[in-house]
């Protein structure tokens, strides 16, 4: 049996249809990733499963248990890390810990969980003064102090500095490594290739794709991708004309997807190529075409987003 299991989610706000008709289920043990911009569903979506929001249509299933009937039932056995924590004024690390333990018949034991999360330190610190790694590694600890069987993480690293995210993603990893169900949003492409079994690709309340990152990279973003800045006198008609180009994408960059990257990089670079103005690759000044900020690189999530929508996860 899924741990989650979703059948035509529906969720409107007046004329908005934040969900629309959602179905998934994820299984014990895996790493689910919802994927998608600012907007898409994520967010209500998990606040639907999570029993803090009532759908407008479908059903929901997680453990064994009608969410919607039995929304208690539930909470005793899921973790939840929202976007934002907000604790009360002048509470320090170790009182927040024990005063989400005391809202559970069964809590792991706060020493146990501070050790876990490298929250020793700052046991005796108020919680508003913590760096927003700390702060999130807090936040997940409460997420877990009941010991629960599925975990949501809703965007847990948005805002941190790279070190932070990285530290992050080995607590996630951990909690894995437990045996746990772990459901997490994100809109980091790096974060959902790293860490997740499985993805959801959301876009305006629907799941446009579902399967692990490999598969998705390899059904809808095979290939290279060439990245480079995009500037005045850039004859875009003419790029899409060079040899070995499958695709070009021109907005405030230009992304040429190929499946041969060493031909179109020498009729790129090529200073007599019709595309591009004087200057373009080898020429002294800073002249129209010039090729700056040169990127090669191999499909990810963004291009499977863009092939799948037309449009860039970060709009």
């Amino acid at each position: 049996m899924a741990d989650i299991d979703v059948t035509g989610l529906v969720k409107r706000y007046g004329h908005v249809v934040a969900v629309d008709g959602l179905s998934f289920s994820v299984q014990k043990g895996e790493v689910f990733g919802m994927l998608g911009p600012n907007g898409a569903g994520k967010t209500t979506t998990l606040e639907i499963i999570e029993g803090l929001r009532a759908p407008d249509a479908g059903t929901v299933h997680v453990l064994g248990t009608d969410v919607l009937a039995h929304p208690g039932t539930v909470k005793e056995r899921i973790g939840v890390q929202l976007q934002a924590t907000a604790l009360p004024d002048f509470t320090k690390v170790r009182e927040a810990v024990e005063l989400f333990a005391a809202l559970y018949r069964q809590a792991r034991p706060v020493a146990e969980l501070m050790a876990e999360f490298n929250l020793e330190e700052k046991a005796d610190a108020y919680t508003d003064k913590l760096s927003g790694g700390q702060m999130q590694r807090l936040s997940i600890a409460l997420a877990l102090i009941n010991d629960p069987d599925l975990v949501f993480l809703d965007e847990p690293t948005t805002g941190l500095d790279p070190q932070a995210r990285l530290n992050i993603w080995t607590v996630i990893e951990g909690i894995r490594q437990r045996g746990k169900t772990v459901v997490l949003t994100t809109h980091y492409m790096e974060e959902a290739e790293r860490l997740c079994d499985r993805v959801a690709v959301i876009d305006r309340g629907h799941i446009v794709a579902l399967d692990s990152p490999r598969h998705l990279i390899a059904a809808n973003a095979a290939g290279t991708t060439v990245e480079f800045a995009r500037v005045p006198g850039l004859d875009v008609e003419a790029l899409r004309k060079l040899p070995g180009v499958d695709r070009v994408v021109a907005d405030g960059q230009v992304s040429l997807t190929t499946r041969t990257p060493e031909v179109v990089l020498h009729a790129l670079l090529d200073p007599q190529a019709p595309w591009a103005g004087a200057g373009s690759a080898g020429g002294d000044g800073e002249g129209e075409g010039m090729i700056r900020d040169l990127v090669v690189r191999h499909g990810t999530l963004e291009d499977v987003f863009l092939s799948l929508t037309g449009r860039s996860l970060r709009e």
